[in-house]
């Protein structure tokens, strides 16, 4: 399905997107291209194919969690600007 220079010109107003000429003569090819290969892909007997969310087969790569000792709040604490007890004291943000 070829797209023409028009449609490409009325896309790129819609986006505010500035293109000069050639522009758009080169992304009407490409985005008929574009098309002509998606419409190829729907040609495809994909019926057998289950839907997957990834290619690959995906595991968890997160660690375990293991308790540990905490830094001493003195330590953490030591170049805060502004604290409250063995807490962070920060400016608030919002009304």
């Amino acid at each position: 399905m070829p797209i023409d220079r028009d449609t490409v010109a009325h896309v790129a107003e819609l986006a505010r997107i500035d293109l000069r000429p050639d522009e758009l003569d080169d992304l009407s090819v490409e985005l008929s291209s574009i098309v002509d290969h998606i419409a190829r892909l729907r040609e495809l007997d994909t019926d057998a194919v289950p839907p997957t969310a990834h290619a690959v087969p995906m595991e968890n790569v997160l660690r375990e969690d293991i308790v540990a000792p905490s830094w001493p709040p003195e330590a953490v604490l030591a170049n805060a600007s502004h604290r409250v007890g063995d807490l962070f004291e920060v400016q608030a943000i919002l009304d």
